[in-house]
This record gives C-alpha cells, sequence and structure tokens, in this order.
C-alpha cells in the first residue's frame, strides 16, 4: 500500500475542494438574494453542478489533457476565493464546482504509476475519510470558521493546489481514458449514491459545529469522534485492505438502515411543537435531553458507514467499466438531487419569505437528511456488491508518513476544540454594566460582504459585559456551516448560549456574557412568518440576579403583539430585567407601545427627542433594535453606530446601566 499515498492524497484534497467550492457557491448565492428576501437570477449559479457533463464528448479524444486542465482551473478558482467579494465569488466558486467534479470523473481510472490494478473504492473512501478530518482541522483552527476559506488562511488553498498538481504527476493517468462498454449493469445508482455521500459529507459532517448547534451537543465530545472515526478509517484502509471485506451486504444495509434512524432521530428529538394560534402558550426549550445524547452518539458511533457506501459505489462504477455518455444520467441525476436537497434544506428556514413554495417546509429540517440517508440506504440494497480482486493483497505496508500526517490532523483539531479561558471578571462592588444589542446578518454588512473581523472588533473596542446577537443562525449550508457564536466568544473570552437551535429554524438569538449564564433557554411564542425564539438566561453581579432577553420577533401585528404580550408576562416578576435586541418594531406601533409601557427605553430614557448630542437623530423608521430596562434599572450613554460603521445592515446599539445612586 505505500503507492496508494499518492492516489488517497488526491482524492482527499479533490473531496475537500468539492466541500469548499460548493458550500461558497450556496453561501454566495445565499448572501446576495438576503439582501432582498428572494430568490432572483443569482440562484442560477446552481447550475454550475450540472456543468461537468459538457466535458463528457472530450472524454476519449483529450483524457489528459481534461484532467490538466481542468486542474489548472480548480487550482485558480480555488486559490483567488478567499480574496474576493461575494458578486465575483459566485463565479469563482461556480467554476470551481465545475472544475473539482470533473476532475473527480476523470480521475475515475487513475492508479498510482507501476500498479495494473485499480482498487477505486478503497482509494476513494480512503480519500473521503481524509478530507473529512482534514476539514474538521480547518473549522477547529479558526473557532468555527473555515480557517483556508478567510483571507488570512488563503495560503492553504494555494497550498494544497500545489500538492495536488504535484500528487497528480505520481499518477498514471491513462486510465482515465482506458473504458470499455460495461461490463454489468449501469452505472447511474453508483453515481447518484456517490453524490448523496458528498452531499451528507458537506451538509454536516465535515464541519462538527454543525452537529453540535442541532443538538447543543459538547463541541469538543463531537469533533474528538469525527475526527478520530475518519483518521481511523484510514489507517485500516492503507493497513488492512481487505478488512471491510468481511461486512456482508446485509451487515452493510442493517448499518445504513440503522445510521438512517438514528440520524433522523437525533434530528425529530430536537423538532419543536411551535405555538399554531395567538392563544397558545409560549414553548420552553432547555438543554438536550437524554434521548438527544443517546441518538447523537449513535449516529456518530454509526457514521463511517458513509465511508464504506462510497467504496461501494466507486467499486461498482470501476467494475462497470462505462463509457463516458454512460456517466451522463448519473451525473445529471446526482446533480439534480443535490441542487433539490440544497433547496429544501434552505427552504426549512426561510418558510415564511419564499412563498408559496417554502411554505410546505416549515419545522421540516429533518427532511433532506432523512432523503438522503434513507436513499443512500435503497441505492445500498439494490447495489451489488463487488468481488474483491483476487490478485489484491491481504494486507500492506503503510507509508511511515501516514501515522505522523494522521496523528497531527486528529491532536491538532481536539486540541482546539477545547473552550478558551473565559475572562475573569469581579462581579463584587459593580454597580453598573455594559449591554449590547448587534443584529450581525450573518456576520455581512449591508453590501453584502462578510465583516466579521470588523464585527468582533467594534465589539472589542465596546468590551460590553452583556452582549445579544441576532441573526446568528449561520450554522447551516446556506451559510456555509460556518459558526460566528464561537468565533466571537472564543476570541472574546466570553461565556455563550447559542439559543434556538438550527433544526427550529429561526434565524437565531445568541448571548455572550463576561458573567457565567444561568438557567439558559430559549421560548418559542406564536408566529406566522419566521419562528419567534427568544433566547434567555440569567447571570449574577454583586448579589443581584439579572435576567436578560435576547429577541428577534418577525411577522404580522398579531404575532408582534402576542410576542410582546408573553414577554412582558415571562419578565414582569423579574427584579432586573434586560430586554434587548432587534424588535423589528417601530414606536408607534402597538406592540412596541406595550413594551415601553412597562419598561424603559435606554435611548428615549436619556434623550426624549431621539436625537443625541452629538447629533444622532433615531427619530426615523431605522430604529428597530432596542434596550428595554425593568424600572430598577437605569440607563447612561446610550449609543447607536449606523451603517456602514456598524459593519452590518443595521445599527449597533449599546448603552451603560446602572442601579442605586448613580
Amino acid at each position: 500500500m505505500k503507492r496508494s499515498f499518492p492516489i488517497i492524497l488526491v482524492f482527499a484534497i479533490v473531496f475537500l475542494f468539492f466541500i469548499q467550492a460548493a458550500g461558497t457557491l450556496v453561501e454566495s448565492i445565499y448572501i446576495l438574494d438576503l439582501m432582498n428576501s428572494n430568490l432572483d437570477e443569482k440562484v442560477l449559479g446552481v447550475l454550475f453542478f450540472f456543468t461537468p457533463v459538457l466535458l463528457i464528448p472530450l472524454y476519449k479524444k483529450f483524457p489528459r489533457g481534461l484532467v490538466w486542465g481542468t486542474f489548472a482551473v480548480l487550482f485558480l478558482a480555488r486559490g483567488i476565493l478567499p480574496y474576493l467579494k461575494t458578486a465575483d465569488q459566485v463565479f469563482a466558486s461556480g467554476l470551481g464546482t465545475f472544475a473539482v467534479l470533473s476532475l473527480l470523473f476523470l480521475l475515475l481510472g487513475a492508479k498510482p504509476r507501476g500498479q495494473s490494478i485499480s482498487r477505486m473504492g478503497l482509494w476513494g473512501s480512503a480519500g473521503l475519510a481524509l478530507a473529512v478530518s482534514l476539514s474538521v482541522l480547518l473549522r477547529t483552527l479558526d473557532f468555527g470558521l473555515e480557517y483556508s476559506l478567510t483571507p488570512a488562511g488563503g495560503w492553504v488553498g494555494w497550498g494544497l493546489g500545489l500538492l495536488l498538481g504535484w500528487l497528480l504527476t505520481q499518477l498514471d493517468l491513462a486510465g482515465g481514458s482506458s473504458v470499455v462498454e460495461r461490463k454489468d449493469g449501469g452505472v447511474t445508482p453508483a453515481i447518484l449514491g456517490l453524490f448523496l455521500v458528498l452531499g451528507l459529507v458537506w451538509f454536516a459532517f465535515s464541519a462538527p459545529a454543525v452537529i453540535a448547534r442541532w443538538t447543543e451537543g459538547n463541541y469538543t465530545l463531537i469533533v474528538i469522534t469525527i475526527s478520530l472515526l475518519a483518521v481511523a478509517w484510514v489507517m485500516l484502509s492503507v493497513s488492512r485492505p481487505r478488512f471491510f471485506e468481511r461486512i456482508s451486504p446485509g451487515g452493510l444495509l442493517l448499518w445504513n438502515f440503522l445510521f438512517t434512524l438514528s440520524l433522523t432521530a437525533t434530528l425529530l428529538a430536537q423538532r419543536v411543537s411551535f405555538p399554531p394560534t395567538p392563544d397558545s402558550a409560549p414553548v420552553t426549550v432547555t438543554g438536550p435531553g437524554w434521548f438527544t445524547q443517546l441518538t447523537l452518539a449513535l449516529t456518530l458511533l454509526l457514521l463511517p458507514v458513509i465511508y464504506l457506501d462510497m467504496r461501494l459505489f466507486l467499486d461498482q462504477i470501476r467494475q462497470a467499466s462505462p463509457a463516458p455518455r454512460e456517466l451522463v444520467p448519473g451525473i445529471l441525476s446526482g446533480s439534480f438531487a443535490l441542487v433539490l436537497l440544497i433547496f429544501t434544506h434552505i427552504f426549512t428556514n426561510v418558510w415564511g419569505y419564499v412563498k408559496p413554495v417554502s411554505l410546505p417546509f416549515r419545522n421540516m429540517f429533518w427532511l433532506p437528511y432523512f432523503l438522503m440517508a434513507g436513499i443512500l440506504t435503497l441505492l445500498v440494497w439494490r447495489t451489488k456488491k463487488v468481488d474483491p480482486d483476487p490478485t489484491q493483497e491481504d494486507a500492506g505496508t503503510f507509508h511511515w508518513g501516514w501515522p505522523i500526517l494522521l496523528g497531527v490532523i486528529f491532536v491538532v483539531p481536539a486540541f482546539r476544540s477545547f473552550p478558551v479561558q473565559r475572562l475573569q471578571v469581579n462581579a463584587a462592588d459593580r454597580s453598573s454594566l455594559v449591554a449590547m444589542t448587534f443584529n450581525i446578518q450573518q456576520a455581512n454588512d449591508k453590501s453584502a460582504e462578510k465583516s466579521y473581523d470588523r464585527q468582533l472588533a467594534l465589539i472589542r473596542k465596546v468590551s460590553p459585559d452583556i452582549l445579544s446577537l441576532q441573526e446568528t443562525d449561520s450554522t447551516r449550508i446556506s451559510l456555509n456551516n460556518n459558526d460566528y457564536v464561537r468565533y466571537y466568544a472564543e476570541n472574546l473570552g466570553y461565556y455563550s448560549y447559542y439559543g434556538p437551535t438550527t433544526v427550529t429554524g429561526t434565524y437565531g438569538t445568541a448571548i455572550l456574557s463576561k458573567f457565567p449564564l444561568l438557567n439558559a433557554r430559549t421560548v418559542f411564542t406564536y408566529s406566522d412568518t419566521d419562528e419567534i425564539g427568544t433566547a434567555e438566561a440569567e447571570f449574577e453581579v454583586n448579589g443581584r440576579r439579572f435576567t436578560v432577553y435576547d429577541v428577534h420577533p418577525d411577522g404580522s401585528d398579531t404575532a408582534m403583539l402576542v410576542f410582546a404580550k408573553r414577554l412582558l408576562e415571562r419578565s414582569q416578576d423579574k427584579p432586573y430585567v434586560i430586554a434587548l435586541g432587534d424588535y423589528n418594531l417601530r414606536d408607534y406601533e402597538p406592540a412596541y407601545k406595550l413594551i415601553n409601557s412597562v419598561y424603559t427605553n435606554a435611548w428615549t430614557s436619556v434623550y426624549p427627542s431621539k436625537i443625541s448630542t452629538d447629533g444622532t437623530d433615531m427619530s426615523g423608521e431605522n430604529r428597530i433594535d432596542h434596550i428595554f430596562l425593568s424600572p430598577s434599572l437605569k440607563a447612561r450613554n446610550p449609543v447607536y453606530v449606523l451603517p456602514p460603521e456598524s459593519a452590518t445592515d443595521h445599527a449597533v446599539h449599546w448603552t451603560e446601566i446602572y442601579w442605586g445612586i448613580p
């Protein structure tokens, strides 16, 4: 197995580049459409998933030329990706998606130099596991962001591209053109299965934060489990290549069935029965129960079945030896399925904004994952197991570089996944604190450009004791699985509560604090446009227990009034209340007036004219981000910072809060 080193690494980089390019393509389209909350012509960018079929007529005539041509496109598109503006990223990531998928199919017949036998399934499955472990590494290096897709980490993409180019020189690429008439049936189901495996990896398992945000699970344990199982799979593949052949077709089918069951159960366990009518009582959600933790553990432990599925599908393609034209139905059906699953996933989150097509997807977050895993199970059931090559070695000696490489890939993310040391703040003798509300718009500014670095700098400058964030639910494929709450909390050394899980389909309300957060929970009230999930938590300062409510309601006047009533009902018996966030309410609206009749607005209590002494005029329509305080608390020095200085499309608002004698 010594000579398999290059081809496994080739597959690892190709699969990793697919996750990155496809993720950036969907993210860029979504960000641009997020500005106007509807679908437009930019959504046609998903057609890049279908473009690999354009090269099929050239497969026989120019096999080596196509390999190097698609590599060149991929190298340039992936390399420049982190440095482009969002609109330019659509085209670059689209080209990258086209190139990486094309290269994948061009490499299906490649072999290490000097070998006459293709072990495509073995090499490809090991490469996929290695790609997952590399993705986990890159995701943990920058506290939830994909490090190589940031300008600071852009060098990684160039480096991996150069490595891929050198590795291709170590392969016999002639096999890419040595295609003959199929021997054992069509390959369309196998190619469809390949796309579905890649979909599961991309949607969830290449980014552990996704699973942690589904379930409020322990991020460190999730990282360690996914990474350990991935590197273990690679080690077994290179040292015991026949090990997995002991698994019977029935055993593989049962494994897939149990994985589908546990994955779906994990998501359904987080599903919330939202209040159906305005008169319905609010629904409170606290930490995960034992059933959720059990199904999560089973899902993670059963995860390696997708590597075995990839091996099965690649072996099926190898044995069928398809002519280039016979790849077309599989590529088209796989691309169509992937695009359909992307829209299904996104519609579960924006059901109130893309009417009428998205309405049936409300509270159906589990559906795309069930479809992917369930269809994979059916394909495994219908796919005939490929007989092993009798000349294949039973056990191989693996290159000494494998344990070193895999050890580093496992140890680094495991270490980086542990929480950083939290700020040590002396709460004794405090008579004031600073509270800040920040709608980060998924860490994008008003021009649809990523602004997490500028937002972090602004937070650091203000150094609030309590920070409420809205529109933070970015740990999903529409935002490339980036976890900005983790990024801010770890860089600041704050305690954090993510609030409503991604399964619930809100835009996210998260609370960050210099003080430990107590009794954190999420409360859902009636909604008819977007789920209204209010994050609540408590903290103690100088013997006083404060209750903070991070709000982001939206919907009809009825839904907004219900939200206001429920907020007052839940908070009026609390002695020290800070209710802040993006209220989507102006001061002339009934819901605002109701809250203002009980609590004090920090800005108007200091500036009754709504215009500050330095001339900041917040008397217009755009003042929808508010800080309300209970009568026992008072505000001083409130501040609004407007776009573009706020690095988002909202005004950022903070104030000093004090009690007792000022």
